[in-house]
């Protein structure tokens, strides 16, 4: 199958790269792209060294499949051309994700919508991503009424620049520019992404409406505040869940502990509970300190970590790919 994936020079392109590799994804012919700077760079994949092309030779290439990261802007622009010849996108921006004509997939909830005439699919925002892959199980047996989540989202979700600047403050340099309005390191970040006139975050926005359109379901309430701190592991969140139907703490474990793609770390005796470091290069969205809120009825709180490079972007957009290919798709 040949796969193009544009942005390869960058973080998330990296990580596609590393990914399809991990999962053996049948790829015969690679193709990295990205844009006129990086054309004639070279990239690796599988031990051998591949050289970036421009959008246009991409598309002259004739790739099945395209696994875009190259940011929104650039989706709009290109994702409709590669789609028109025939080459289905499987898009990591957040430009698509909200176009009532385009899909937004995680795989383990809803692979199976996807039909060969969706040529353009959307990749959902990283922090929604591991919500919503745990959410989905206990949707399905209690009915997620409302949640209240705050993040706590590595600086990896910002891109190289965003670890660059952590690093030189950690190290005292002030050679590098700031991607951020204040100091990072030592410091915590209530401010993802711009604010909006209803004094929310587009970043706590796209948790609150993605989760609606990934779960199919417009009845779930979701309240976010969405937190930057100086990590690189992955993402964490505090979640509280309240559901219309009452539940045992033990069964709503062992759930989760079946779930394809959920590990449960749930050991609080033993300080056994999911932290970014041990979430870092892992698939898996990692869940633990599954407890009832004390204060009303029908509602727990845990706790979810991610890597955000991995399933909240790379491995995501991977499997969209493995579902299309499986049935067919691409």
């Amino acid at each position: 199958m040949k796969v193009a994936v544009v942005g390869a020079t960058g973080l998330v392109g990296g990580e596609i790269l590393k990914v399809l590799a991990e999962r053996n994804f049948p790829v015969t012919e690679l193709i990295p792209v990205a844009s006129e700077r990086s054309v004639g760079k070279q990239v690796e994949f599988k031990g051998k060294q591949y050289t970036v092309v421009g959008f246009d030779d991409a598309i002259t290439m004739k790739p099945n499949v395209a696994i875009f990261s190259a940011g929104g802007v650039t989706s709009l622009e290109l994702a409709p051309k590669f789609a028109a010849a025939g080459i289905t996108v499987v898009d990591n921006s957040s430009a698509w994700r909200m176009d009532e004509t385009k899909k937004l997939v995680v795989p383990e909830i809803n692979a199976h919508t996807l039909t060969a005439e969706d040529k353009i699919i959307a990749n959902p925002n990283c922090s929604t991503i591991q919500m919503v892959v745990v959410l989905n199980p206990l949707h399905k047996k209690y009915k997620v009424k409302r949640v209240v989540v705050s993040t706590y989202q590595s600086v990896t979700g910002t891109g190289k620049a965003a670890v660059d600047q952590l690093f030189a403050e950690r190290e005292g340099r002030t050679d590098v520019p700031s991607v951020y309005p204040h100091k990072i390191d030592l410091n915590v970040l209530p401010h993802i992404d711009v604010f909006l006139d209803n004094g929310y975050t587009k970043e706590e926005m796209k948790m609150v409406n993605e989760t609606k359109k990934i779960m199919m379901d417009d009845s779930i309430q979701v309240t976010a505040t969405t937190v930057r701190i100086p990590t690189i592991g992955g993402h964490s969140e505090s979640v509280n869940i309240e559901f219309e139907n009452d539940f045992d703490v033990e069964e709503m474990k062992r759930i989760l502990a079946t779930e394809e793609g959920i590990i449960l770390q749930d050991d609080p005796k033993n300080a056994i509970y999911p932290m970014p470091i041990n979430a870092h290069g892992k698939d898996e969205v990692f869940v633990g300190r599954i407890r009832r809120d004390l204060t009303q009825p029908n509602t727990v709180n845990m706790w979810i970590v991610a890597d955000n490079l991995r399933k909240g972007a790379a491995t995501n957009a991977v499997q969209i790919c493995e579902a299309l290919a499986k049935n067919g798709l691409i």
